[in-house]
């Protein structure tokens, strides 16, 4: 089992940073891939950004590709998503995501959710 808790989210003006951060509970969170969603208003949930257990792959959307990174510390049990260059259509509820394995883009393929957190993005 692995529980995840998401922080960092909040107002920035637009073309500003913000760094959201996922705590995950549970033993040998290296063996589990992590991905970053997220979700606007009257919107489906669209990926953003994945990676593997190890730390050494990584997968953007487009849409947010040259402006977020994503990261993780095993030894802290953390995933990390530097969101650079903020956009309006940046607005969504971001949620952390896990499963056992390889990373996909595919939401359904991750078993673990965190609650989310609210990125507003003004002008």
């Amino acid at each position: 089992q692995v529980q995840l808790v998401e922080s960092g989210g909040g107002l920035v003006q637009a073309g500003g940073s913000l760094r959201l951060s996922c705590a995950a509970s549970g033993r040998a969170f290296s063996s589990y891939a992590a991905g970053w969603f997220r979700q606007a208003p009257g919107k489906e949930r669209e990926f953003a950004a994945a990676i593997n257990g190890g730390g050494s792959i990584t997968y953007y959307a487009d849409s947010v590709k040259g402006r977020f990174t994503i990261s993780r510390d095993n030894a802290k049990n953390m995933v990390y998503l530097q969101m650079n260059s903020l956009k309006l259509e940046d607005t969504a509820v971001y949620y952390c995501a896990a499963k056992y394995g390889s990373s996909s883009r595919t939401a359904t393929l991750y078993n673990y959710w965190g609650q989310g957190t609210q990125v507003t993005v003004s002008s």
